[in-house]
Order: structure tokens, then sequence, then C-alpha cells
């Protein structure tokens, strides 16, 4: 592997006076450099729009999202993996991350479990991964071995497989059914991929689970009506999505048919809209695969 030649491992023409900026100007270079990731997702959306359908599809047939990466790639994962449960409450085993070198690389560099093909087979036994579910290997370089094995693995087992890159004709590319290459370019520092790679790749991330829980009936307009109130602010939230979704001023009166409705916010929406029971509402909405649209359309 030349990896001189890879886009991301060049130098910034733009920046190569980085050190003698004031922070306002380094600043505002970073910032116009960084509209550059955007762009470079842009490119890439129709396969981003095919990964998503492929993923709706294979989850509602039993089958699971899982990312691996290495590095900072392994980390977006993991954190885009961990925000699923509170924010469209699913089980924690729907989504799952994975990073070479354990939970401890989190937190600490792991730098050599990168090029361990053997590392992602292990991990991904170990979580019982199967041909129901799909893989999205994260790599900016789109080089790393550990991600290449996984895809390997998972492809021998008839799973999905997604590759994630920020350079053209990438080597993990080659090895999945779905080539996601978003071209980012030179960083303002030099091969610091954590930086105008990253954001690419956590946008890209933020479209994979999100529009795919869209398909899978978890959002009511632009409403997380699947969320866990887990908290005091998402409580709160809990009553102001049911407020925003039925149009109802009064806190107060949004709250005490939340509780009527369990404390469940779908539950509440069909229960108001349609003017049943709760029992009634759970049953459409059970009947229509959690869909709130579907349910209020089936009780007409």
């Amino acid at each position: 592997m030349k990896f001189e030649d890879l886009s991301t491992e060049q130098v910034n023409e733009q920046s190569k006076n980085l050190d003698m900026l004031t922070p306002l100007e380094a600043a505002r270079l970073m910032n116009r450099l960084d509209r550059q990731a955007a762009e470079a997702v842009e490119q890439a959306l129709p396969r981003i729009a095919e990964a998503v359908e492929k993923i709706a599809a294979r989850m509602k047939t039993g089958g699971r999202l899982i990312y691996i990466g290495a590095g900072t790639s392994g980390r977006l994962g993991v954190l885009d993996a961990s925000e699923c449960p509170p924010t469209f409450g699913t089980d924690e085993s729907l989504v799952v991350g994975l990073i070479a070198g354990g939970d401890r690389a989190l937190r600490h560099a792991v730098e050599k479990a990168e090029d361990q093909p053997e590392l992602a087979v292990e991990a991904l036994k170990e979580i019982g991964f199967c041909e129901k579910d799909c893989l999205v290997g994260i790599s900016a370089s789109g080089y790393a071995p550990y991600c290449v094995g996984g895809l390997d693995y998972a492809r021998e087992l008839g799973a999905l497989t997604i590759a994630l890159s920020c350079n053209r004709d990438a080597i993990q590319s080659r090895h999945a059914e779905i080539a996601i290459e978003m071209p980012t370019g030179p960083e303002i520092l030099s091969g610091s991929t954590r930086l105008r790679a990253g954001t690419a790749t956590k946008m890209a991330l933020n479209m994979l689970t999100t529009l795919t829980m869209v398909q899978l009936g978890k959002v009511y307009g632009n409403l997380m009506v699947d969320m866990r109130p887990t908290n005091q602010k998402l409580q709160d939230r809990a009553v102001r999505i049911v407020q925003k979704a039925l149009n109802i001023a009064d806190k107060a009166e949004a709250d005490a048919l939340l509780e009527s409705a369990g404390r469940d916010v779908k539950t509440a929406i069909v229960m108001r809209s349609m003017q049943v029971t709760k029992e009634k509402a759970r049953e459409a909405l059970e009947q229509n695969d959690g869909f709130v649209r579907k349910a209020q359309e089936s009780l007409k």
C-alpha cells in the first residue's frame, strides 16, 4: 500500500503556513475547508440511500447493523450506535459499534490493532454475527486491514457489506457490496483524518441510522416518537413531542394524556388523534409494525 498516494495523506497547500496564522485566521481557514466535507458526502448520497434501503430491509427480517473501524473511525461508529437506544427506543443489540483494540481503544490509542484483520473476525463471532446482519466497515483511508477482514468474513456468511471511506478507489470498497466513498481530500493538519474526514464520516453515519429508523417507523413527521424518556430533559421532550404531534397547547394536558398512554408517545398520539382506547391504539400500532400513520389509517 502506497499511503502517500491517498488524498487524505496529502499536504494541503492552503494550510502550509498554519503555524504562522493567528488563531482567528486559522479558524476561518479551517471552517472554509470543512465545508468540503458536506460536498464530499453529497456526491455519495445515492450509495448512502441504497445502503439505508438495504439495511432497513434486513432489519425488518431480524437483522442488525454492525459498525467496525479503528481509531477515530471506530470511535465514531461506537458513538453513532450508542445513540440509537435513547433516540429511537431500540434494543442495544440492534446497532452495535466495534472498535479495533476493544473498548480500551475508545480512550487510548491501540494503533497496531488496525493491522490485524483476524481481530475483526473474532469480534464479529463474539456477537454472533450472521447472514441476516449488515456490516459497515468505517475507514477514512479505506485501507484498514481490520475492516477488510471483517468485510470478507461478512461476505462469506452472506451478510450485507458496506464500505465507508474518505478516498476514491479505496481498498475496502472492493470487499463490499456497497461502496460509500467521500473524497474529503488533504486535511488542514496533514494526515489528521479525525478532522474533515471525521466530519464527513459522522455525517454519513447520521444518515445511515436516522434514515433507517425512519424506514422502520421510529419517526412520525420529524418527531422521535420512539425515544426513551430516561431523564428529566427527555421526559419533558416526550411531553413536547405529544404537544407538537397533536397541537395541544396546554403542557399539563399533554402530560396527562401521556400518562394515560403508559408514558408511550406513539400510543398517546394514536389514542387522541383517532379517539380510541389505549388498548385499541396499541393493537393498531402492533398490527402496523409501529408506524403511527399506518395505525391511524387502519382505525379510520
